[in-house]
């Protein structure tokens, strides 16, 4: 069975890397072939893959949509420039690399990786031609901040659909936690490590801003509509009800953000609502592919439980001395490294250690975040990721790996020697 499940990986990899299929196409092939050749009847074959991709899309494809459009509008409203200015008159020209890491830390907290990139990449480039400082020097604690949300903290795709889908993890308790372990996490990876990184090469894409903009929001209204989310599901750690509870499922709370983000930086500002509706349709059309690779995703991964994948590795847990969440963030890691994916490795490895966790009573919460720091890891030419770094800071592949990559890699390891320290507290 692990020949066929290795066969299986190398054939999606070569499939979406180099032959550029569409990665839901990809795992369509895999899937298919994985259960045939794994003995696996074509009828439950096919309930598998429509069991997976639903149970996948269901848990997070609001939260895709939700956070992608209130992503659009705050990079159209220009409030993110008004966020990004205040920070800098705060912390001052020669602490802007740990300024732009707190802006990234707290604009990614609602919003998703690409989002996040698409929309902090250019304020960065911009800066570090207005300031001349080095773009990858400024640019890396930025991105740590932005890859630890996407990796530990939920509503993010990954953590979410691990609290949602671990017996027994809790979404208040997960993002807690997960925030006490990305602070040093951003930290060591993203402004200690960054520091070495002031003489790298660098020929970054040209960011000019627009000098004929409208008047900005105000600050209040930025924050308020980036930090929105985050509040309202902070509550229902605070408060017991059943009103507190509604108002923070993360669906809930992103369209009441949504809401907040139309009013405050659309109608507030005269904004014609056709026009908002266009920004609204553009970031559906934006995410549509990743959701497509949640889904393909999901079909493996059910294909993966249907020829009881997880119960070998619970077999090799049980043979093992190895502390669990160890060897959860080593799953994690390894399909990190062969899919190029962080979102692909958290949902495939949730799907593989459910026997361990009925099995070990290890704490969900833990394991969730263990094997987002495990999905962290070893990001390279298979990862989009690597590629948008790559060209949007116009850095060789040498380089990228270079930075890039240990940022990453670095984060992942302080992760994991984050769970392990709390693991003795709780």
């Amino acid at each position: 069975m692990w020949f066929l499940v290795i066969i299986s990986i190398v054939v999606l990899v070569t499939l979406i890397s180099y032959f550029k299929l569409q990665p839901f196409i990809a795992f369509l092939i895999v899937s298919l072939f994985l259960g045939l050749s794994g003995g696996i009847k074509p009828i439950i074959i096919i309930d598998s893959i429509q069991k997976g991709m639903g149970s996948t899309l269901g848990a997070i494809i609001s939260i895709i949509i939700l956070g992608s459009m209130i992503g659009k509008l705050i990079a159209k409203s220009n409030a993110s420039i008004v966020i990004t200015d205040s920070m800098v008159n705060i912390f001052g020209p020669r602490r802007l690399p740990f300024a732009f890491m707190i802006i990234g830390f707290i604009i990614s907290l609602p919003l998703f990786f690409s989002v996040a990139f698409l929309l902090m990449t250019p304020l960065v480039l911009s800066t570090a031609k207005r300031q001349n400082i080095n773009p990858v020097y400024l640019g890396i604690p930025m991105l740590a901040s932005l890859s630890i949300t996407q990796g530990f903290l939920p509503p993010h795709p990954a953590p979410y659909y691990l609290v949602t889908h671990l017996p027994g993890a809790d979404f208040a308790s997960t993002l807690g936690l997960g925030i006490v372990i990305a602070i040093p996490a951003m930290l060591i990876s993203g402004w200690l490590f960054g520091m070495s990184l002031k003489n790298a090469k660098a020929s970054p894409m040209n960011f000019t801003p627009d000098e004929n903009l409208k008047i900005n929001p105000s600050l209040f209204s930025s924050l308020l509509v980036l930090l929105l989310p985050v509040l309202l599901i902070a509550l229902h750690s605070f408060f017991n009800n059943d009103f507190v509870a509604f108002i923070g499922e993360p669906v809930v709370a992103l369209l009441i953000s949504l809401s907040a983000a139309i009013y405050l930086l659309g109608f507030k500002r005269d904004i014609a609502w056709s026009d908002i509706q266009n920004w609204l349709f553009d970031a559906i059309k934006e995410v549509a592919p990743l959701i497509l690779t949640f889904a393909g995703a999901g079909a493996f991964k059910e294909i993966l439980q249907a020829m009881h994948v997880g119960e070998e590795v619970l077999k090799l847990t049980n043979s093992s001395s190895m502390n669990p969440l160890i060897i959860a963030w080593l799953i994690a890691a390894l399909l990190r490294v062969i899919t190029g994916s962080s979102t692909v490795a958290g949902i495939t490895t949730a799907g593989l250690i459910l026997p361990m966790l009925a099995q070990t009573g290890i704490n969900p919460n833990l394991l969730a975040l263990s094997i987002g720091a495990g999905s962290m890891v070893m990001s390279h030419v298979n990862d989009a990721g690597f590629w948008l770094f790559k060209e949007y800071f116009g850095v060789s592949v040498k380089d990228t790996l270079r930075s890039w990559t240990i940022m990453e890699t670095i984060l992942g390891i302080v992760g994991l020697l984050g769970v392990l320290v709390l693991q003795y507290f709780i």
